[in-house]
């Protein structure tokens, strides 16, 4: 029964090429940097409630959200719709905002992350209700905001506000088309020096506070050859991302300056092990270290203060979540996936790192493309995705 409504689903989601590409396209040419998401989301919420799923909605935080079925098994499918800036434009060999497509390849900010994985995600919506068969699963669909910003964010408003439980999570973002079942944490910490300001033509009147974060920046350095490493997960990093400073003008010594770090955790670091590697260094300059707290507010106005610290996570390679993703991709194509991890984060720090949901990876594109000039996903990609995410939950809840 299942080779013949993979067959079948196939034949429809390859019929829908044309359809899916126009929509990607179209999420491409809508801006959407995270907390700025509301076009992108009213489009979707249009595509969506013109083919009629059981439930269509915006939350409170402005995820746009649809539901499929009322059968026992609770599937949530998880694609975010804000993507970072593009940096210079000059840098760009196409107009990153244009969707241009171009042979078997659509160009343009988001393509790889993760427009096309909401893309894909609605249009399988779409292929479902043309099948018309029922399957004994409940299917969310949620095109997340502010997941660049803050991974997991979103995602916890809606099962918090909506009271769900999911049996398992399926995230969209890219995976080449392989299966992930994890990733490293991330954490996002500030490191504050402070000194006294004085006229920088007699700098030894004062006290330079870039001079007193210079051994915190040479120190971070050296705790990157001391991180752990998982067998699976691979090794943690840190990386001083930014760097600003206060001064009443250019000839006046810094009174203040700050670093901002990004830290890459696997499972062994804690919260509190992340902390005590930067007080240790920046404890001799008297440098103040501290989680970033995330409280911007959202497209539709809602604040959710969230610790920027995102716990790795994986699943088990022998997990019924695995196993039921890589069914779908055998009857599909007739041989298995490759599973893998990804390098980047995603809603799956929540979602399995917090909640313990079992949660997995499916999607269009390549991550070297993520957040890159040469953002693009392959068309051949699409159709192939939106026949894995219809598929998906006849398998998973057989």
């Amino acid at each position: 029964m299942l080779e013949e409504l993979a067959n079948e689903i196939s034949m429809m989601a390859w019929k829908e090429q044309e359809y899916v590409c126009d929509l990607l396209q179209r999420l491409i040419r809508v801006k959407s940097p995270s907390c700025e998401e509301g076009e992108a989301i009213d489009l979707i919420t249009r595509e969506m409630k013109s083919f009629g799923p059981d439930e269509v909605f915006v939350d409170s935080i402005g995820s746009a959200v649809a539901r499929i079925g009322d059968g026992k098994k609770l599937i949530l499918y998880d694609s975010h719709i804000d993507t970072v800036g593009i940096g210079d434009p000059a840098n760009w060999e196409v107009d990153p905002f244009a969707g241009l497509k171009r042979g078997n390849v659509i160009y343009g900010r988001g393509a790889s992350d993760n427009k096309a994985g909401v893309a894909c995600m609605v249009a399988a919506l779409k292929l479902l209700k043309q099948l018309g068969k029922q399957g004994d699963f409940t299917l969310y669909f949620a095109g997340i905001v502010q997941e660049e910003d803050c991974e997991g964010l979103a995602l916890s408003v809606l099962l918090e506000e909506r009271n769900l439980a999911p049996d398992v999570v399926l995230l969209g973002e890219c995976t080449n088309l392989d299966i992930n079942r994890g990733h490293r944490g991330r954490v996002e910490i500030e490191v504050v020096t402070r000194g006294k300001s004085c006229h920088a033509s007699t700098p030894e009147d004062g006290d330079n506070a870039i001079y007193r974060m210079a051994p915190v920046v040479d120190g971070i350095r050296w705790v990157q050859a001391k991180l752990q490493t998982d067998l699976f997960l691979g090794k943690g990093s840190i990386a001083v991302t930014d760097i600003e400073c206060s001064t009443p003008s250019r000839n006046a010594v810094p009174e203040m300056c700050r670093i901002y770090i990004d830290r890459r955790i696997v499972p062994s670091d804690t919260r509190e092990s992340v902390a005590r590697e930067l007080d240790r260094i920046a404890k001799f300059t008297k440098g103040k270290v501290s989680i970033i707290n995330y409280a911007r507010p959202s497209h539709k106005g809602l604040v959710k203060e969230h610790e920027k610290f995102f716990p790795a996570w994986m699943i088990e390679e022998r997990s019924p979540a695995v196993a039921k993703a890589s069914q779908t991709y055998e009857f599909l194509h007739g041989k298995p996936p490759r599973v893998g991890k990804w390098s980047f984060s995603t809603d799956g720090n929540y979602s399995m790192g917090v909640k313990s949901i079992p949660t997995i990876g499916f999607g269009p594109g390549e991550e070297k493309h993520a957040h890159s000039t040469e953002d693009q996903v392959k068309v051949d990609d699409l159709w192939k995705a939106v026949a894995f995410y219809a598929l998906f939950p006849f398998v998973y809840s057989k």
